[in-house]
């Protein structure tokens, strides 16, 4: 497959079939080292299928694709999964333990250090949340604390679907920050959102997809 040296992301006439019916319909597709990039269309237009595929949590039912090194097709899916940052809309946590156990669980689970969970914690702006239980927090506390699970794994790839949403004006905010400061380190940031990203200190390239399709492709 030919692609970029710096490309992350390479699809070509990617589909994505579930019980014959079309998620993707063919897809072409390239996203450099240290971009970011936004997903816009529709409800069903293929956003979310988009990012899971990427992500390896959907097969490529024809066509090729190469996601950080690893071959959607016939590569490790489980391997890239561990690559990746996810965040979904609904989070995987332990409801009864608090947001820092839940964070010790997870890192000692794919042996990650837990010596920055703390400084993840203030980051997102859950230090006053840390010994409460997950499900007592809020749905946006949840997003964040999805968001401090994925800087604690420090993943070049991080895959954001419809991060805004349960998110007030305040959060909204505090994650356009947290993408910018994420690109700036390096790191591709591919987001499926409505809404555009706010922050003025923001270019994105901007997708818009149509029927499984990307029918635009701006900045």
């Amino acid at each position: 497959m030919a692609s970029s040296p710096t490309s992350i992301v390479t699809l070509r006439d990617a589909v994505v079939l579930v019980g014959g019916f079309p998620l993707l319909s063919g897809v072409n597709l390239d996203l450099e080292a240290g971009t970011l990039s936004v997903v816009t269309g529709a409800n069903g237009a293929g956003k979310t299928s988009l990012l899971r595929l990427v992500g390896g949590l959907v097969s490529l039912s024809s066509g090729t694709g190469e996601v950080s090194g690893i071959d959607l097709a016939t590569g490790d899916l489980r391997e890239l999964r561990r690559r990746v940052g996810w965040l979904g809309h609904e989070g995987s946590f332990y409801d009864d333990l608090s947001a820092k156990e839940n964070l010790v669980f997870a890192a000692k689970a794919l042996s990650r250090p837990t010596s920055e969970i703390d400084g993840v914690l203030y980051r997102v702006g859950l230090t006053s949340r840390a010994s409460m239980a997950a499900k007592h927090l809020s749905a946006g506390q949840r997003r964040r604390l999805g968001l401090a699970w994925i800087l604690l794994r420090r993943p070049t790839l991080w895959l954001l679907d419809e991060p805004y949403a349960s998110l007030d004006d305040e959060g909204r905010t505090f994650f356009d920050q947290l993408v910018g400061d994420v690109v700036r380190s390096g790191a591709t940031v591919l987001v499926s959102a409505h809404d555009p990203l706010r922050s003025s200190n923001l270019h994105p390239r901007t997708l818009t997809l149509a029927g499984g399709l990307v029918v635009g492709d701006e900045g």
